[in-house]
């Protein structure tokens, strides 16, 4: 049987919703979890044969202690454990609960936004919701801070190559690694930086989206910290689908960071030099302006274990 992979690698999309689920006790929560895995089977399939150009998907990712909770199989993905906070000198990746995730992807709003409610008419007795985010499409993939967003994502195959587990965890082949973060900006902070500022915390141009060279950009930009390599001086990359979310009556605006990759380790590496810094104390600059609110680890598992997990 071929392995099936959730829909990690898809690209971004115009509209997106993002949920984050805690669970209860309750004496039918694991059956309420095979009616779940097989709802988000045939959400998957069912979008994609009734408008297979809308590129819609639902990928769902569990935490930890879900896993455990759940009873699922084991041992458990190598590198799933509970995301312990990264505390530096001024900022801090906070780390909050977590059980269950679902990342809702499609050109039209309609598709996610009834998928949502499906998925919350089954779980909302066993569950509580604790986190739910709209994003969509800002500009030509700006983030709310008018910079391109996600320019440095692997392309082609190199997307499965980062994305998905190989052959180091056979058991789990094709799952992959989801960490995702809240990010609340400061938008009064940031307006108040002249362009060339703001160029200057990001690493890139504003306008025009081209990063700067090694000798003009600063140690402490958020392209100089993010983009890591291995102990070799080999390329390390994670898949982001970042998406930009706000409500201007409230004046709460924000990225939710997601990422998906073959090993949580290189995420955490990233995160390292951003709220650590390198070396300690060069911390990530966008930190000043972009604080998190959130932070949590989910694995998720294959479409072949979706269906095995539904009985």
């Amino acid at each position: 049987m071929n392995t099936e992979s959730q829909n990690v690698t898809d690209y971004p999309n115009s509209n997106t919703i993002f949920m984050v689920w805690e669970l209860k006790e309750n004496p039918l929560l694991k059956d309420i979890f095979k009616q779940l895995c097989a709802l988000v089977l045939n959400l998957n399939n069912s979008v994609f044969n009734r408008f297979p150009e809308s590129r819609a998907s639902c990928v769902m990712g569990i935490g930890v202690e879900a896993w455990k909770k759940l009873d699922l199989q084991t041992p458990l993905p190598k590198e799933l454990v509970s995301f312990e906070e990264i505390k530096g000198v001024k900022h801090t990746a906070v780390s909050t609960p977590g059980d269950l995730h679902f990342h809702l992807r499609a050109d039209n709003k309609s598709l996610i936004f009834d998928m949502a409610i499906e998925i919350s008419k089954l779980l909302t007795p066993v569950a509580e919701s604790i986190l739910e985010i709209h994003g969509f499409k800002y500009w030509d993939a700006r983030s709310i801070l008018g910079f391109v967003d996600g320019t440095e994502n692997p392309h082609g195959e190199d997307r499965d190559y980062f994305a998905k587990i190989g052959d180091e965890d056979l058991q789990y082949k094709g799952g992959s690694y989801l960490f995702v973060q809240k990010y609340l900006h400061n938008m009064d902070a940031w307006k108040g930086l002249p362009t060339e500022e703001q160029e200057k915390v990001i690493g890139r141009s504003k306008e025009n989206d081209i990063e700067m060279s090694d000798a003009v950009k600063p140690s402490n930009s958020h392209i100089a910290l993010a983009n890591i390599e291995g102990e070799n001086g080999e390329e390390l990359k994670i898949v982001r689908d970042n998406m930009p979310f706000g409500s201007p009556s409230s004046n709460e605006f924000g990225t939710y960071f997601i990422a998906y990759s073959s090993t949580f380790s290189t995420t955490k590496k990233m995160l390292t030099n951003m709220f650590i810094g390198n070396p300690p104390g060069n911390y990530d600059r966008i930190l000043d302006f972009s604080t998190a609110v959130t932070g949590t680890l989910f694995f998720v598992p294959t479409r072949n274990m979706l269906d095995e997990f539904s009985g």
